[in-house]
């Protein structure tokens, strides 16, 4: 038989909260985190909201925090919400062997030197011309740019920290797979617990693209919302008037574990993760198939994987992003899967109030999925006030709901068409 895995402990930096207690709160209480940016000037640009962190100082966390002067927040973030993770689950200062606890985070490019690369294309480039001269602006770029700075754009990074930082000997990998990137981290973590690889898995995900070429480049997709008049309710998953989603930023990783392993310890032991599904559209790069065919497919892997019934499930975190393809083809996905059981089923986007934490998406989903599954409350989809007739479900919409459940789904799919659902169960033993 196959090795059980389980959740003991999880951390957080969002937008909504630096802790896991503050984000679900916020969450269940329907407040938002839209604001204008603060980031950098964005006045010109087409959209000038963001779901940003606030109020963050690493030096909280760590006492060497300024060792890490250098990284970009998405491993600042990973960082602080690492050590949460490792404390809650009664790992941080555990002495002895470790080369069974491993790390496997899904993040994101880092830091950009943008005003390095802005001033010398300007100045590369001769008066009333539109195109630089590129040996000038490369030789420009060469004086200008920092080798140890550069080197923090690496998507590894953020994982080689955390293992580096809390003594993490076992299995260490990254992946890159877009808004789906921490979702599949979990899931490939818990792979290797399932298969004896490891005995503990951080896992999770870390990501901020609030600077200007990331801005530019979803804008360019036409991706983002532009309520520019109205941040806050910009965010509407489902909601016939939806225009795009709301970027954000921030991290988060929780600690699974074999569960003999965490029995032996007398570990707190907060979920069981029972499910992984993981599937490719194989479709376009930046839409989903229309008829849902690869969240279809993820879905039902996931409910295989934990040997559950569809009408089983409680809940599902949608993935919910505000866009007209998404939310869309994630309802009738959700149609495929559950039949006529998809219509008493709650559905909630948390994306609503949170933003959208792309290669951190997923992991902050899960914790608040997790939370929902101990509290019973489901957070609610804010700002869904004119009915979509494609999507017709229940979206538990403005506030929250109590319900008590035993199996929640929370889905996550990406760019380039990566799907991963994965189901947390109510431990009973």
């Amino acid at each position: 038989m196959r090795k059980r895995v389980v959740i003991t402990g999880m951390g957080v930096i969002t937008p909504l909260g630096h802790s896991v207690a503050e984000l679900f709160a916020n969450s269940a209480a329907g407040r938002t985190a839209v604001g204008p940016i603060r980031h950098f000037d964005a006045r010109t640009f087409p959209t000038t909201f963001a779901s940003e962190v606030k109020g963050f100082d690493l030096a909280k966390y760590l006492p060497d925090a300024n060792r890490f002067d250098n990284c970009g927040v998405n491993t600042k973030f990973a960082l602080a919400a690492g050590k949460q993770a490792l404390a809650d689950a009664g790992l941080l200062d555990v002495k002895g062997d470790r080369s069974r606890m491993g790390v496997y985070l899904g993040s994101g490019e880092g830091k950009e030197d943008f005003e390095a690369l802005t001033t010398s294309t300007a100045q590369a480039t001769a008066p009333g011309e539109r195109v630089c001269n590129i040996r000038e602006a490369v030789g420009l770029l060469y004086r200008r740019l920092s080798g140890p700075q550069e080197a923090e754009q690496e998507m590894y990074g953020p994982s080689g920290y955390l293992a580096d930082t809390f003594v993490l000997e076992g299995p260490f990998a990254s992946c890159q797979t877009a808004c789906a990137a921490s979702s599949q981290a979990i899931g490939e973590a818990a792979e290797m617990i399932r298969t004896g690889e490891a005995d503990v898995m951080l896992a999770g995900g870390s990501h901020s693209m609030i600077m200007p070429l990331g801005i530019t480049g979803f804008n360019r997709l036409t991706a983002l919302s532009q309520r520019n008049d109205s941040p806050q309710t910009a965010s509407r998953p489902f909601d016939l008037t939806r225009d795009g989603f709301v970027i954000g930023e921030g991290a988060g990783l929780v600690v699974l574990e074999d569960l003999e392993h965490a029995k032996k310890r007398g570990a707190n032991i907060l979920a069981e993760l029972t499910g992984y599904g993981s599937t490719a559209d194989a479709f376009r790069m930046t839409d989903p198939h229309p008829e849902g065919r690869g969240a279809i497919r993820c879905m039902r892997d996931a409910l295989a994987d934990a040997g559950l019934n569809p009408t089983d499930i409680g809940y599902i975190n949608a993935h919910g992003t505000s866009t007209q393809a998404n939310d869309s083809a994630e309802t009738a996905a959700i149609k495929a899967v559950f039949g006529d059981y998809a219509y008493k089923l709650p559905v909630s986007s948390s994306k609503s109030m949170l933003g959208h934490l792309i290669a951190a998406a997923g992991v902050a989903e899960l914790v608040i999925s997790v939370m929902a599954l101990q509290k019973g409350v489901i957070p609610p989809t804010i700002n869904l006030e004119t009915p979509d007739p494609v999507c017709d479900l229940d979206y538990v919409p403005r506030t929250a709901r109590e319900v008590r459940f035993d199996h929640v789904l929370s889905n996550s799919f990406g760019f380039g068409g990566q799907n991963i659902a994965l189901v947390a169960s109510a431990f009973r033993g």
